[in-house]
């Protein structure tokens, strides 16, 4: 299995997630979201490029005070800090219990950290947790909540500590086969 970006040879319609609206993402929207430049889609594809899992990675910024008080002393007076959004993550229900999630996570976290360090910069990582089952799992790696909101982040720093100590390198980026 290979983590690439969405294409349209990938078999997208047979995913099927416990969460309905992470499905109808992929299925619906997340071509038309790569191709206006939006949210780039990475898929972890499976045998015959069926899809077992995906995220979904964009810009975004936070508010300054959502920030907790002993992260927000530590940087510039500014109204809002960059970030980048891990919007989406998900997993067909076929391939539960096998880590798949977290081999996407690892993923995700490992591009990120290497952008960030060196191409574009952002504060954190912030997710969208869309139930607590997913609250517990980003906690479990690091990701704090942020006040005034239900989003968690991460610190690209810890990020970026966490991919070198661990000497992550995100997968090979392979190159659509058709265009999307």
């Amino acid at each position: 299995m290979v983590v690439e970006l969405l294409h349209s040879g990938h078999k997208k319609a047979a995913f099927s997630c416990e969460h309905e609206r992470l499905s109808r993402y992929l299925h619906q929207q997340a071509r038309q979201d790569v191709a206006r430049n939006v949210a780039q889609c990475f898929v972890l594809a499976a045998d015959e490029n069926k899809v077992a899992g995906y995220y979904t990675l964009s810009m975004a910024s936070i508010p300054a005070h959502d920030l907790p008080d002993e992260q927000r002393k530590k940087l510039p007076n500014y109204p809002a800090y960059p970030v980048v959004l891990l919007g989406r993550l998900a997993r067909d229900q076929s391939f539960a219990l096998v880590g798949i999630g977290n081999l996407l996570l690892i993923d995700a976290l490992a591009r990120i950290a290497q952008v960030a360090q060196t191409q574009i910069a952002a504060f954190a990582v912030v997710v969208d947790p869309i139930d607590d089952r997913a609250q517990e799992f980003y906690a479990k790696y690091g990701f704090a909540p942020l006040k005034n909101t239900h989003r968690m982040f991460l610190p690209t720093t810890t990020v970026q500590m966490f991919a070198a100590q661990l000497n992550l390198q995100p997968t090979e980026i392979i190159p659509p086969k058709s265009a999307i």
